[in-house]
């Protein structure tokens, strides 16, 4: 891979998204590259936004992701998905998982959650990807496999093989819970 690839991975505490970041770090240790990571938790613990950087090439010096300059972010929230629009390169992918979960201003009716997100998503010059990724993860009987699954369609957009993805997932994901995320990758990547 000789051009760094700029992944942000937006989402609310509590959806994986941690994990997520990690099996796409090892993915690039496997495949010898550089990896750079950085984890923003904010109240995630809470149901709060949760936002990781992930950059990986042959060398990088900063894990931090500027504006116009993610080539994928992959968006486990719909309304986090559109908060975070403005990092991603005019002609980078948003995998947008078809979820709400609202925040604690809509909660107490001190905001609305925003209308037609999608709408929005598609009058901009990206390429949108909108998988129902928890309505997926239900049908696996496991919905925390939802990172899974999206972090599979990301991964077709990736130069990887297959085989080092399901490498990254023994490696990474707790041995209890192996077997329902390699099925939840299947199923993202058939996608």
């Amino acid at each position: 891979m000789s051009k760094t690839k700029n992944i942000l991975i937006v989402g609310v505490g509590g959806q994986g998204t941690l994990l997520a970041s990690k099996i796409l770090g090892q993915v690039a240790l496997l495949s010898d590259l550089d990896v750079k990571q950085s984890e923003v938790h904010g109240m995630a613990q809470r149901g709060g936004s949760v936002i990781t950087y992930v950059r990986l090439g042959e060398k990088i010096s900063s894990p931090l992701i500027e504006k116009k300059e993610a080539d994928i972010i992959i968006a486990f929230e719909k309304l986090e998905g559109i908060r975070w629009l403005d990092y991603l390169k005019e002609d980078g992918t948003i995998i947008i998982n078809d979820q709400e979960i609202y925040p604690m201003p809509v909660i107490i009716g001190a905001a609305d959650y925003p209308e037609n997100i999608f709408e929005k998503l598609e009058k901009s010059s990206n390429k949108t990807i909108k998988v129902n990724g928890h309505e997926l993860a239900k049908g696996l009987g496991e919905t925390r496999a939802l990172n899974v699954i999206l972090l599979a369609v990301a991964a077709k957009l990736l130069p990887f093989e297959k085989e080092v993805w399901e490498k990254a997932l023994v490696d990474m994901v707790p041995k209890k819970a192996l077997e329902i995320n390699q099925k939840a990758f299947e199923l993202g990547w058939n996608l």
